[in-house]
């Protein structure tokens, strides 16, 4: 859990909020996948010092290890033989931690000032979050998503979509992720597109960026994550 600074000043100050999966990974070394951790601490509190984004929560949600994969990924695949419970790890974040996050800090509720996010596996349950319940999580961070998961099913979700609301969502995929990183590009485009023609306006409701270089990793995701803050929290500038 992050808190900003000035936080325990006593002040009655509200605070917008970022739930993000595999906390591990996002605050200390100790724990971070490969001992890299995405200093998202350090992050926030330069650009909340800087005046690029208002202080604010996060929330780091950490993974089950062996249940990580059943439970980041929307359908069971049949050939690994496991998956299919992001709807039910989305019901929890929704009904669950943003309450009781609510009920004990003291948080902006309203969509607008809620985010989620996450990476690769992360990213496509964050994704599902956003889709399920757009009136809960405003602001969606997709990063490096596992476009690929069970033959591209996140595509059919994206098109089945039929809420009125669209939670601003930002997308990227690194030029260098995974064994076949062209392939990854290319699946990342489709999503990006078949979020354009389900509504999401690029430059508005919806941010796009291929990161050159960057690898399928903590350094590369730490490395973009004050740019995600920056889109997500700030004026709307």
């Amino acid at each position: 859990m992050y808190l900003p600074p000035g936080y325990d000043s006593g002040a009655a100050t509200r605070y917008p909020v970022l739930y993000l999966q595999d906390g591990q990974n996002l605050f200390d070394p100790a724990t971070a996948f490969a001992g890299n951790d995405w200093k998202a601490d350090l992050t926030a509190d330069q650009l909340i010092r800087h005046g690029c984004i208002p202080p604010l929560l996060i929330v780091g949600i950490h993974n089950t290890g062996a249940k990580r994969i059943s439970e980041y990924t929307p359908t069971r695949d049949k050939g690994r033989r496991k998956g299919g419970k992001a709807d039910r790890y989305a019901q929890m974040l929704a009904r669950e931690i943003k309450p009781f996050i609510d009920r004990e800090f003291r948080t902006y509720k309203g969509s607008e000032a809620t985010g989620v996010g996450g990476s690769s596996l992360g990213g496509l349950v964050s994704l599902e979050c956003g889709l399920l319940y757009p009136r809960v999580f405003g602001n969606v961070a997709v990063i490096s998503p596992s476009v690929w998961w069970d033959n591209l099913v996140i595509l059919r979700f994206v098109q089945e979509y039929a809420g009125k609301s669209r939670p601003r969502i930002w997308v990227d995929i690194g030029t260098q992720e995974g064994d076949n990183p062209h392939q990854m590009v290319m699946d990342t485009r489709m999503l990006r597109d078949t979020l354009v023609e389900r509504g999401w306006d690029p430059g508005s409701t919806l941010s796009y960026h291929e990161v050159q270089g960057a690898s399928h990793s903590e350094h590369a995701w730490a490395a973009r994550f004050g740019f995600i803050l920056e889109w997500m929290f700030s004026r709307r500038g």
